[in-house]
């Protein structure tokens, strides 16, 4: 079992914890109940990266995000680097956004590493993850809940065990095409070019990188997914017509590549 497989293990057991306590509580309370266990788990772990020089590039794109984020959901939303060696992002209730530090080696721009933060916060402003709860208040419902997170790569084992059928399956990529959808949204309006999310879509095809991304798992196929976006933007012009879709247009996060080694965990 790999470190990625070890550690969506510890927030299962999380999240069963947190469903079971949260009971009869309310839709905030659940969240934020949900959220919390989480964040324990991975402060545990010692993933979590309070002090980062990435958060000099995080946090100016996670502001502006905000911007418009932040008036759609209950709480703020909290963008947080998390060490893990693959590139990755995933949100939970409550607001909090869990970045990780080789995803911002990855990206090639800011529209790219906007274009997933944005794919998140939808994931929350839908409250995609007890939606999926209240579907079926068990603990295979957690397998569920994790395939929304993770894209379900690595969790096979889990989710067998766990009697996750195709329902959850079909659920999880109905939620992903609709957090991309309302993702290129709050990018235009927050002033990112929305293309960005397809720029990425693309490099993890080349790569082959992606299979452990909750943004870039294969629910649905990645040219899908482009070409419901690009279907999005034909249709909204008003709101992404000013946008290019060359990635030349894109503002660089490094002025070197590979990064700075001072960047280096």
């Amino acid at each position: 079992m790999n470190v990625m497989s070890k550690r969506l293990g510890a927030l299962l057991l999380g999240l069963v914890l947190a469903l079971g306590a949260a009971g009869a509580a309310s839709a905030d309370q659940t969240e934020d109940q949900i959220g919390a266990q989480v964040y324990q788990q991975l402060a545990q772990k010692g993933e979590i990266l309070d002090s980062s020089p990435y958060y000099a590039v995080l946090n100016p794109i996670a502001r502006q995000i905000k911007t418009v984020a932040d008036k759609q959901y209950d709480r703020p939303f909290r963008f947080i680097l998390v060490h893990e060696t693959q590139p990755n992002a995933f949100s939970v209730p409550g607001g909090n956004v869990y970045v990780t530090d080789s995803l911002i080696r990855f990206v090639r721009n800011r529209e790219e590493l906007a274009g997933v933060l944005c794919h998140e916060t939808s994931h929350t402003i839908h409250h995609d993850v007890v939606n999926n709860m209240r579907k079926d208040q068990n603990v295979s419902l957690a397998a569920g809940v994790l395939e929304i997170l993770t894209g379900g790569h690595g969790l096979s084992n889990a989710v067998i065990g766990l009697g996750a059928n195709a329902t959850a399956l079909n659920f999880s990529r109905a939620v992903e095409t609709a957090a991309d959808l309302k993702g290129a949204d709050t990018c235009a309006e927050a002033g990112f070019n929305p293309w960005g999310m397809v720029w990425l879509f693309q490099q993890f095809q080349a790569s082959g990188n992606g299979g452990t991304m909750e943004m870039l798992s294969d629910h649905p196929r990645d040219d899908h997914r482009i070409a419901d976006l690009e279907r999005h933007f034909r249709a909204n012009p008003a709101l992404f017509g000013s946008f290019s879709p060359e990635i030349a247009t894109g503002t660089p996060l490094w002025t070197q590549t590979p990064p700075p080694a001072a960047y280096q965990r």
